[in-house]
């Protein structure tokens, strides 16, 4: 390591080019389309007159955004730490519809927990506690069983807690962007996969057990414009989710791909 002031390695057209940052951009898109595709879907179980998933990708988005934007001026390991906040949002959106749809029934229309919970009058459980909850149910167990083959995602939450918590001189450096790091396109490279399992990790969970949320407008467009829906239409996929598996998970995660593929009634292709 060398300290070398009014030089910013970070300028460099290798830094600034690298993949994570157009990665980090289709994942932004990609939240801000399915946020607007799911807005008239309700949430049933509470008073939210709009869907609560809705404001959860567009606060993702943000949180995506704030990466990038901190990517490009080369503070790695506070990227680590929203990373972590960005794992706790895909945790909190599981677990929310998760425990919606577990308490939800004809004697119990409004779920209290997660009722209060929006309207600012009760927290979440712990990470660790809502993380259990997912993982013992029977509604996502192909998933939980697939995600949890190997320790990818413990490790990158232990990664996550050491940038948070500066468990290590050297994730304080990685804050410096005029230190210069031989090994800091390699950070990025950890982290620009460590970003995508992330990514995978959510939608997973979200399309295996809410496959609606995958169908295109066709379906929709077509009522409202007095025409009769193509045949099969409010099982169509929209074009950008079907990207999304086409270019990611089926070439990262084939086994997630084809576990998702086998569950929903959707028309992956």
């Amino acid at each position: 390591m060398q300290i070398k002031r009014n030089y910013r390695p970070i300028d460099s057209e290798e830094y600034q080019n690298h993949r994570v940052f157009s990665e980090l951009i289709q994942y932004i898109d990609f939240y801000e389309s399915l946020s607007m595709s799911i807005f008239s879907f309700v949430t049933t179980g509470t008073n939210a007159i709009l869907n609560m998933d809705t404001y959860m990708f567009t606060s993702i988005r943000g949180t995506i955004e704030s990466i990038r934007l901190i990517l490009k001026n080369g503070m790695i390991n506070d990227a680590y730490a929203l990373l972590r906040k960005y794992f706790d949002s895909a945790v909190i959106n599981i677990y929310t519809n998760l425990y919606l749809e577990d308490h939800l029934n004809i004697e119990n229309f409004i779920v209290d927990k997660i009722n209060n919970w929006i309207k600012g009058q009760e927290q979440l459980p712990t990470y660790k506690t809502m993380l259990g909850y997912i993982n013992k149910s029977e509604k996502v167990q192909d998933i939980n069983l697939l995600l949890s083959s190997n320790d990818r995602y413990k490790n990158i939450r232990d990664r996550c807690n050491n940038h948070t918590h500066y468990n290590f001189f050297y994730n304080m450096l990685l804050n410096d962007n005029e230190i210069h790091i031989g090994n800091r396109l390699k950070e990025l490279n950890t982290l620009s996969v460590d970003i995508k399992d992330v990514f995978i990790f959510h939608l997973a969970y979200l399309f295996y057990f809410k496959g609606h949320y995958m169908s295109s407008s066709d379906y929709i467009d077509a009522l409202e414009c007095g025409v009769e829906p193509e045949f099969d239409s409010q099982y169509w996929v929209a074009p950008f989710i079907q990207e999304v598996f086409d270019e990611i998970i089926s070439k990262d995660r084939p086994d997630i791909y084809n576990a998702i593929k086998e569950k929903t009634c959707m028309k992956l292709s």
